[in-house]
Formats: C-alpha cells, structure tokens, sequence
C-alpha cells in the first residue's frame, strides 16, 4: 500500500479517501469491521489545521498564567515587605536609643515639655502613686524616701508648667522682617552646644532683672561732681498783694577760673521760663572766684501759674574784648521744693556745666504700658506744656511723632493730630507697637513734637528718647514700664534739640 501512496495515481487516493471518510464515520456501514479501519489508518494521514490552532492557543494560556502567577507573587512579597519587615526594622532600631536616651536629649526643652505633659496627665499620676503604694510593702524603701520622689516629681510638674512658652504671634512677623539679620539668633546653628542666653528657657511676662539695673551711686556722685562748676546760693519769696515772685541773689562760692589770671569775672542772668523775652541780671564781680551779690529781682506772676514754671540762672564770665563765657547754670524745676513761698526761704545749688544756654522747647506728657503675653507697647500721649513758639502769631500748630527704633534703624513711625494755634495741645491718644519680649531690650522709642507748616516743610520743636539704651529718665521710665506690666506709667520728660537727643541717645544717626 505505501508503494500505491506514493505513486499518488488519482483513482487509488479517492479511494482511500473514501474508505478513510467510511471509517471515520459513526456508527461505521456494515460489512467494515474495526480491523481493517486500522490497517488503513497506518498510512501517514493528513494534519488537521484546527489541532495545530488548538495547541498554539494552550501554549500562550499557560504563558499568561504563569506571568500572572510571578507578578501575584512579587505583589505579596512587596506588601510583606512594607507592613511586617520595615516596621519591625524601626522598631528595633529604635529601642535601644528609647531604653537609653542621651544626656543632651534629656535636657532638650523639647524632651522637658513632653515629660512635663505626660506627668500633666491624671491618668500617669495614677500611675506613679500606685506605684508609691506597692513600694509600700517593700521593707528596702523608707516611707520618707517616698515621700521626696512624690514631691520632686509635683515640683518638676509645676516647673514644667511654668517655663512652658506659648508660640510666636503671628502679629510680630513684621516686626522680625525688619530687624537686622544680626538679631535673628533663632536661625543659628550652634551645633551641639547652646549659647549662653539659650540655655534657659525664658517665659513671656518673666522680669530680667539684668535689664533693669541701675548705675551705682558712686558712679552717678562722680559724674556729677566733675560736671559741677561751684554753688550758688538765692531765695524765693511771693509778694501775695502785688502778685509777684522775688528772686534774690545772695553769693556763689568755688566758681571754675577763666581768666589767665587765675580769676573770673562773674554775673548772673535769670530767667522765669517758659518767658525768655523777661531777662534781669546781676552787677559783674571783678576778679573773684566768691563773688557776693545780694540783689533782688521781680517777676510780676499769679500765683496760679507759678506750679508751671522753671527758674533759670545761667552764670557767665565777662570778657570785654571777646565773648563771654559761660559758666554753668542752675534749673529749679519746682519752685515749692524748699516751701510755699511765703516767706522768704535760702536755696544752694550746684551750678551745672554748660557751654551754652539751654533752650527750653517745653515739656510733653506721656504714659507707656507694655503686655508681655501679647507683646503689645501702648504708648499714650497726653499733653504737652510750655511749647516752643515757631510761628510769626506767638504760637505753633503742634502734633506727635513717635518712631520705633532698632539698632540705627526706624522701624516704623506713627502721628498724633495736629492742633491749631496752642503751647499747651492736649491729646490722649494712644500709639501701639507689636514687639516681641525678646525684642524688647533692642528697640527704643523716639518721640518728637512737630510744629505743622501748610508751607514748607515742618518744624521739630524737641524730641525725647525712651529705652534702654537713653539717658536720664527715659532709660527709668523704659524699666519702671517693664518692671510693672500691664500698668500704666505716665511722666513729664523735658524736649531736647535734635542734635543733643541724638548724639547721646544713638551715635550711629
């Protein structure tokens, strides 16, 4: 048969074909037995296109299922590796450090605050005292001993408690914009080592008594001494039925030389401030360093107003040939310090260094208040008295700037209203600041009276300085403020030039 097959004449494949379908046919005719169906299906038969189809389609299946098996697979092992392996990683990583922490951690303000929360909470305490009570059973710890742990740990609570600082305000991001880069020791790095003024933690509304340390005694008597150029002795009395104040020179003594000769030549002037235009003054004194006067000087005055005014003797050298040279002066601010004026009382001064006559500008009432929890300064002006006269009418057109200084610079600056035609204005109105408590031993106020031109440009009449760093009774004023917070602190404080305030005041402007 596989000659005939491979011969391939047409009429024995057709007929094998034939056979072939009868064999395949189900139930097979009858007369074709299973036998012979086999011996035909030796031959080689033709493959199907259907099998071949069939066995490429199972051969990609499996490959998707076994890619899909492997991607399964790395997923779980993934998410195994996320949520059992790393937590379990930190977790003993971290323990040890937990179980022993650093010294520096310990002290950390930070690692403090949490402690002090943890024993805030009532359920902690709970916690520790039954822990007391089960020591109590313990015949190696002494009730007394107890006692000292429970103690130290309510003390270290209330401490806690007290040197916990509440966050920054968010109103004081201006005023820290402005400071100088120099100032902002928060963004510091100091490495492992804190400096000397972040070591203790400072709470808002804590007093620094470093800030408020007044100059020695002994320092300010010699200050005093090296500025004063001898005494001088006067007496006050009021005349009541002519209504007028008798100023009588009696003598100097220890007046400074400023001939060559060794000698001067001393006259006094006196003035009843705030009129300048009123000038009286003594006889000179040839070549004398006591010289006696004894004159009497009238100054036609109320009594009502004498509570508001200054006596001033300005004593001089006299130089015929040149111009005379002053030698100091004398300012009685209340003429009721030594009595009521109703008979006639002697009065020694120091007479005071000076080169040149002091101008009187006036004087300006204010009070200042400062709330440490906020961080707010309120600056009240009440009044002023006296004013300097700038215009051609006799008076002046006078308002209020107060400027916020910081190391040389002005921060910022704010106005009073302006009133028309007055010496003596009144406001009462209130000027705030948003400065930080640490900040507060770094700024200074500045405040000068102004004289409204609708002209030109306007006029300084004074100006007074309050802060640290000032001198005199706007340093005081400054400390009495933050030594009282939360009250008001109101003073007189006397105008200066502009050139005196800030020469003395800050060398930098």
């Amino acid at each position: 048969m596989s000659g005939v097959w491979e011969t391939g004449e047409p009429r024995c494949q057709a007929a094998l074909a034939v056979l072939a379908s009868l064999c395949r046919a189900r139930p097979p005719p009858l007369g074709l037995d299973v036998e012979t169906c086999r011996s035909f299906e030796l031959e080689p038969p033709e493959r199907s296109p259907s099998a071949a189809d069939a066995g490429t389609s199972v051969s990609l299946l499996t490959v998707v299922v076994i890619v899909c098996g492997v991607a399964l697979v790395a997923v779980f092992l993934f998410l195994f590796w996320k949520l059992c392996w790393m937590p379990w990683r930190n977790k003993e990583a971290s323990s040890p450090s937990s179980a022993n922490p650093s010294p520096e951690a310990l002290q950390s303000p930070s690692s403090r605050g949490n402690m002090a929360d943890k024993l805030k909470d009532p359920n902690t305490l709970g916690f520790l005292e039954a822990a007391v009570k089960i020591s109590h059973t313990s015949p190696d710890i002494p009730a007394e001993v107890q006692r000292s742990v429970k103690e130290h740990i309510m003390r270290h609570t209330r401490l806690q408690r007290q040197t916990t600082e509440p966050a920054s305000s968010t109103r004081h991001t201006s005023f820290k914009r402005h400071l100088p880069r120099q100032m902002h020791v928060s963004s510091v790095d100091y490495g492992n080592e804190l400096p000397p003024a972040a070591e203790q933690p400072t709470s808002i509304g804590r007093i620094k008594p470093e800030l408020y340390k007044q100059k020695s005694v002994e320092g300010d008597d010699a200050k005093t001494e090296a500025k004063t150029c001898g005494k001088i002795n006067f007496s006050l009395r009021y005349d009541y039925e002519n209504e007028t104040l008798i100023v009588r020179i009696l003598k100097a003594f220890d007046l400074p030389a400023k001939d060559f000769c060794g000698s001067s030549d001393p006259y006094v002037k006196i003035y009843l401030l705030p009129d300048r235009k009123c000038k009286l003054q003594t006889r000179v004194h040839r070549k004398t360093l006591n010289p006696t006067f004894d004159e009497n000087f009238h100054f036609p005055v109320p009594y009502e107003e004498l509570a508001d005014r200054k006596l001033h003797l300005s004593v001089f050298d006299f130089d015929r040939f040149s111009r005379h040279d002053m030698i100091g002066e004398v300012i009685l601010d209340n003429l009721f310090e030594a009595s009521d004026l109703s008979q006639e009382t002697s009065i020694w001064k120091d007479i005071q260094y000076a080169t040149s006559e002091s101008v009187d500008l006036g004087e300006i009432m204010f009070s200042l208040c400062y709330l440490p929890t906020a961080g707010r300064l309120t600056l009240t002006v009440i009044k002023c008295r006296n004013l300097k006269a700038m215009d051609i009418t006799g008076y002046s057109d006078p308002y209020v700037k107060v400027s916020l200084l910081c190391d040389g610079r002005r921060l910022k600056k704010k106005k009073t209203t302006i009133k028309k035609n007055t010496l003596n204005p009144v406001y009462n109105e209130a000027i705030i600041f948003d400065i930080p408590p640490e900040n507060m031993d770094q700024v200074s106020l500045l405040i000068s009276v102004m004289d409204y031109d609708r002209v030109g440009h306007n006029e300084i009449i004074g100006v007074c300085r309050v802060g640290i760093s000032a001198e005199g009774l706007g340093r005081d004023h400054w400390n009495e403020m933050l030594a009282y917070p939360r009250k008001p602190i109101a003073h007189w404080h006397s105008l200066v030039e502009v050139k005196k305030s800030f020469r003395e005041g800050n060398p930098r402007l």
